[in-house]
């Protein structure tokens, strides 16, 4: 039984059709590794038990097909256009094609002569002149298609997409009466996205926005424009280290700026994988995660050297700066330990410093608020050898730590095991961290002081996951703080602290 949210949400609200297509996009490994054996039995089942099955056959195997076609590598529209549109494999001149087959998000195509035009929420598709009889039906007077959209990649939940701005995406005739004359001639493709929704939380910033806005603009080679619906001026300046190496131009505020703005090729909307990870068989060039988290290095480089420099600069001069270490003095381990305040806090967090300290760790505790400078983050990080954090959006800066060489620590509080294993866990694997997840014991929750011994709150979280969200926030997010157990705890630090010595022995060996 799939341990969801979102799947217990639609079952237990009737939708069938939906609750299948997550289990299935939950468990998709199983699936594609069984997919012959699986849709055998499917066909066996509907032959055996006929017409009664027929309707779940078929929600099934819709969503197999949904597998099916983000698991296989395609040959791409013609130009430069998205390699995994298998729905838009091939678009003409002049004509939009939309891709609404993938559970996460929507994603449409337009070639030809592209105008923007703000004040209707719309982008126009002139057509070529003699081209009207291609065309197969006529929507409304000139309009020859006419497609909506909502570029942000959380299809699935109703109540989030419902305050994202839609596009009007529009393939009419050309009227000189009416057309809208080009202010801005652009010579390369856009990419229309929304930086709405759970913009300003940095997992979703992440797993919604920059993830999805790479993998979709990697094959450009920063030769594209990128246009913003909902547009943040904070959101531009925290990302300025990593959109250069998206795009080499401007970004363009969609709502904001009413020229009309002309395209010969626009993507709108954007491909999303999975939670916080590139699919290399899903890619122009195979790039993975690791190509990613390489594309961030190279971002925050120049800023990083920068602070260095700066920091040498304001301590060369003091008369109590650090001594160097000595040089037969080996260098300890450095871990890093992202410190929340409030709930899912470690309150016993100093003990863990003593603790981590007596193996042989270098212990900074670094404390991320919405402010920080997301370089110097990375900069603390990338020259971690471990990280331990409370399960929450900041276990995101795991993308910050080298691959191979580092170890990710995640506690997991009551309550949180699939978040905390689906959303970091597995991804952090992915890019190629050491894992250690830390499920703590209900002695280790401050909520066995607020409820009864044999509550289902402490005795089975799952019960309370299934009747939704807003529980499993209220409870096991917003109330909870953590009081670790150093005995056992101590038992993860030495295996990270084992792993990281044996990683540099390796290293120094093979140099």
């Amino acid at each position: 039984m799939v341990q969801h949210q979102r799947y217990s949400q639609l079952k237990n609200g009737g939708d069938e059709e939906a609750a299948t297509l997550v289990f299935v996009w939950t468990n998709r490994g199983y699936y594609r590794r069984r997919r012959p054996k699986i849709l055998s039995f499917l066909l066996l089942s509907l032959l055996s038990c006929g017409f009664i099955l027929a309707p779940h056959f078929f929600s099934f195997s819709s969503a197999l097909s949904h597998l099916y076609f983000f698991g296989v590598q395609n040959d791409g529209l013609s130009g430069d256009l998205d390699v995994n549109a298998p729905l838009c494999s091939s678009i003409s001149n002049g004509s939009v094609c939309c891709d609404r087959s993938h559970f996460r998000s929507d994603i449409c195509f337009m070639k030809g002569d592209i105008r923007t035009h703000s004040p209707t929420s719309s982008v126009f598709l002139y057509s070529p002149k003699n081209s009207d009889d291609n065309v197969s039906s006529t929507v409304d007077g000139d309009e020859l298609q006419h497609e909506k959209i909502k570029p942000y990649t959380r299809k699935w939940e109703t109540s989030i997409m419902a305050t994202i701005d839609e596009l009007n995406l529009i393939s009419k005739r050309r009227n000189s009466d009416v057309d809208h004359s080009c202010d801005v001639i652009h010579d390369v493709p856009a990419v229309i996205f929304s930086t709405g929704g759970y913009t300003g939380n940095v997992y979703h910033e992440f797993n919604d926005g920059i993830i999805p806005l790479y993998i979709t603009s990697q094959q450009f080679n920063t030769e594209v424009v990128f246009v913003i619906l909902e547009y943040h001026d904070w959101w531009v300046m925290k990302y300025a280290d990593i959109l250069p190496h998206l795009s080499s131009y401007p970004p363009i505020d969609f709502n904001g700026d009413n020229r009309t703005h002309c395209f010969t090729e626009a993507i709108t909307g954007l491909r999303i994988h999975d939670e916080l990870t590139v699919d290399p068989i899903l890619m122009k060039n195979n790039e993975s995660i690791v190509d990613f988290r390489n594309l961030l290095d190279r971002a925050y480089r120049p800023r990083i050297t920068g602070l260095i420099r700066k920091a040498q600069e304001k301590t060369s001069g003091c008369a109590l700066a650090t001594p160097k270490r000595m040089h037969n003095q080996p260098k300890k381990p450095k871990l890093v330990i992202l410190s929340r305040k409030g709930s899912r806090a470690i309150t016993n967090q100093n003990i863990l410093v003593k603790a981590a300290e007596e193996i042989g760790f270098e212990v900074h505790v670094l404390r991320p608020e919405p402010t920080t400078e997301l370089a110097k983050i990375y900069m603390e990080l990338n020259s971690s050898d471990a990280m331990i954090g409370v399960h929450g959006a900041a276990m995101t800066h795991f993308l910050f730590m080298r691959p191979r060489y580092s170890v990710f620590i995640q506690v997991i509080p009551l309550g949180t095991d699939w978040a905390a294993e689906t959303y970091y866990g597995e991804p952090a694997r992915k890019l190629g961290l050491k894992y250690i997840g830390y499920k703590i014991s209900r002695r280790e929750s401050s909520l066995v002081d607020e409820y009864d011994k044999d509550d289902p709150v402490l005795t089975d979280p799952s019960s309370l996951n299934q009747k939704g969200w807003e529980y499993t926030k209220k409870i096991y997010l917003e109330r909870q703080t953590v009081k670790l157990d150093l005995t056992r705890f101590r038992k993860r630090l030495l295996r990270a602290y084992d792993y990281i010595t044996r990683i540099h022995l390796q290293s120094q060996h093979l140099a």
